[in-house]
């Protein structure tokens, strides 16, 4: 009976989904896509001209939004797109978008056959996981399907995969089918949502992220959303998602919210299920759209929201996991800096080392503007607590800047300056080749002491003018990750000023700057690359700006003026790197950590899983096994709840720990 429910239903949407009566474009589409081109010819950082070559690429790039896992599109299909791989730029100055709705339509069709598929005859299915087969979850570099019969087999093993999820999770066969059923049922419902308007704005972004990831068409409802996001308070858990094939995964935790404090979500987890308080029912996500699942994690501070969770460290080989988050407000408070005192006897003398940890470059414009003298910012606050820690008698200084996704330009102009006397800091070209350079003019050095600089791959943007500063005046040491390479700046520019048109029009995100450091090197692309490389599990292909292949690219122009400091030489840097290579060798802590990035990066690149339950349950095993071996071998005592670690012995985060050692190491060079 509910395989005949099942077909009834899927036959039905089915139906609908074939209908092409709401995808239309609007003329008020065509006078968009007209301007947006004007504007990126003439207004972009890299100045193209929307011609044969970007059309090519803007054709890949709309495929890939709608199909990113090539699971629906046929080989066929995407042949017959040919036709239009050097004609969309001159289509689009012809106020003329209908490849987007074209192309649209099939994959609207080919969707709803892969969902009949799905319905009728793979949620209901009894699995055998004895046998031995795998399925490539990341199917982007892999060949289009030739046949529908490709397809399915390609589908089966997709949902075989799922089931076997859910069974490893503790789930009984007859809930692993009505888990399956529901996930496909609600995905039809979500794309007879998508209308008109929808369509063109995955046309748009194809168009735009052509020339540049960060540049972006934005939707009078994407529009409304962005601007919330810029003026509003955040209150939720405190995490930036994205999509990643079927996943909502975690894309960047923010500063300050439950889910940093609480220290039980990481970035490039993957969310499939979300529940509300404490007893609430627990609501598969996957394949949902992004939006739909934003509304059932936000809500109203004091609220509890759950959460499954695949970890990045398991990703969809292991089972889930359930975490519960009270919803919060993130205030400016949460997201200032902060300070610690870490206490070490290197084996000749007590050390007091001074730890401040920066989560954004951030100013209270709203107080500035009001005239308050006592307006929070972050090189007002970082000198308050270097001014404590000189009183507590620190004899070094780390600036933690992990995680810290830029801000406010001028701060990180201002915070360089607390540590050097004068000079320019940072350089900044537009699209018109005119080059202004931000200079530190006061003279004070705020602290003159040993710096180290904490950057990982998630440290962006106004992190890496700070380090890359750091780094050319030789003032600190910069230790770490290479850092994520964000070097362009951007401006939103409202469509309107263009456009007289009774219909509502969107708003175009531009790149039109670009950072440099004082050598001239650019920040963009490659980042920082710091003095002491520890390991990391976010390779440059995967993670980052150079992961885009619209990125705009790393490149030198002429340095500024600027006067070293020399508080650090390259021979310090030798015999640093010599010091964290031998620690390396006999550190239990630091092996540990190794050990634990490497399995990491190796879950990120293994993309191919096992649909065998005896394997699966061997390489979970193998994982606990692990886990079991580095805690016998984490000797640390963890902190308690609501304390600062007095200790390095305390310190119960290894990066951070080998930042402290760096500091000490760095601190006797400098005596000896």
């Amino acid at each position: 009976m509910a395989l005949v429910l099942a077909y009834i239903l899927s036959f039905s949407v089915s139906a609908q989904l074939a209908s092409d009566t709401l995808f239309a474009p609007k003329p008020v589409y065509g006078k968009e896509a007209r301007v947006v081109a004007y504007i990126l010819d003439n207004n972009h950082y890299r100045k193209l001209q929307l011609n044969d070559s970007l059309s090519s690429a803007i054709l890949d790039g709309y495929i890939r939004n709608l199909d990113n896992n090539r699971s629906y599109f046929l080989e066929s299909d995407i042949k017959s797109f040919e036709k239009l791989r050097y004609s969309i730029d001159d289509l689009t100055r012809q106020e003329n978008v209908t490849p987007a709705y074209d192309i649209y339509k099939v994959f609207r069709k080919r969707f709803a056959e892969r969902l009949d598929y799905v319905l009728t005859n793979l949620v209901n299915s009894d699995f055998d996981f004895s046998t031995d087969e795998y399925y490539e979850v990341d199917r982007d570099k892999e060949p289009w399907a030739k046949t529908t019969v490709e397809l399915n087999d390609i589908w089966r093993r997709n949902i075989k995969n799922q089931a076997l999820g859910l069974k490893l999770a503790g789930k009984k066969p007859d809930e692993i089918k009505d888990i399956l059923r529901k996930r496909y049922e609600r995905l039809a419902k979500q794309m007879q949502q998508f209308n008109s308007e929808d369509v063109f704005g995955v046309y748009m972004n194809a168009i735009t992220e052509a020339y540049d990831p960060h540049t972006n068409y934005l939707s009078p409802k994407a529009s409304d959303l962005f601007k919330q996001g810029m003026s509003l308070s955040l209150e939720g858990i405190g995490a930036q998602l994205q999509i990643d094939n079927d996943y909502t995964k975690v894309a960047k935790i923010l500063p300050g919210g439950p889910a940093e404090k609480s220290d039980l979500i990481h970035v490039n987890d993957l969310i499939v299920g979300v529940a509300q308080g404490k007893d609430g029912e627990m609501i598969d996500v996957v394949g949902w759209r992004l939006d739909e699942v934003v509304k059932l994690i936000k809500g109203p501070k004091g609220t509890t929201v759950r959460l499954q969770l695949l970890p990045a460290k398991t990703g969809v080989n292991g089972p889930a996991s359930e975490i519960t988050l009270v919803r919060d407000k993130i205030k400016l408070e949460d997201q200032s800096a902060k300070k610690s005192v870490i206490k070490y006897n290197n084996g000749t003398r007590d050390l007091k080392l001074g730890v401040i940890s920066l989560p954004s470059f951030y100013m209270d414009f709203d107080e500035y503007q009001k005239g308050n003298p006592d307006y929070r910012s972050t090189t007002r606050d970082v000198k308050k607590l270097i001014a404590e820690l000189q009183k507590e008698g620190v004899d070094g200084l780390v600036m933690d800047l992990r995680n810290n996704g830029g801000g406010s330009l001028a701060e990180a102009i201002d915070l360089t300056g607390l540590f050097i006397k004068e000079g320019p800091v940072v350089q900044v070209k537009n699209s018109a080749s005119q080059v202004q350079v931000g200079h530190d003019d006061d003279k004070q050095e705020v602290y003159t002491g040993p710096l180290v600089v904490l950057t990982n791959r998630f440290s962006a943007s106004a992190s890496e003018i700070f380090a890359g500063a750091i780094q050319d005046y030789q003032r600190g040491i910069i230790a770490g990750e290479q850092t994520f390479g964000k070097g362009t700046v951007q401006t939103v520019i409202d469509l309107k000023r263009f456009i007289n048109d009774q219909e509502e029009v969107g708003e175009l995100k531009l790149t039109f700057q670009k950072f440099y450091r004082v050598t001239g090197s650019s920040t963009q692309n490659k980042g920082v690359t710091p003095d002491v490389l520890f390991p990391s599990a976010f390779d440059a292909k995967q993670f980052g700006e150079s992961a885009s292949p619209s990125a705009l690219p790393w490149d030198v122009i002429k340095s500024t003026a600027f006067e070293r400091t020399n508080r650090v030489n390259e021979k310090t840097i030798a015999q640093l790197n010599k010091a964290y290579s031998e620690r390396a060798r006999f550190d239990d802590g630091l092996k540990k950590y190794m050990r634990e990035t490497d399995e990491l990066k190796k879950s990120f690149v293994q993309t191919r899983v096992s649909l065998n339950e005896a394997k699966r349950r061997a390489e979970l095993a193998e994982a606990d096994k692990l886990k079991t071996l580095d805690s016998n071998l984490n000797t640390k005592v963890a902190p308690k709840e609501g304390t600062q670690p007095d200790t390095l012995s305390e310190l119960n985060d290894e990066y951070l720990r080998e930042g402290v050692l760096l500091l000490s190491e760095l601190i006797v060079k400098r005596i000896g």
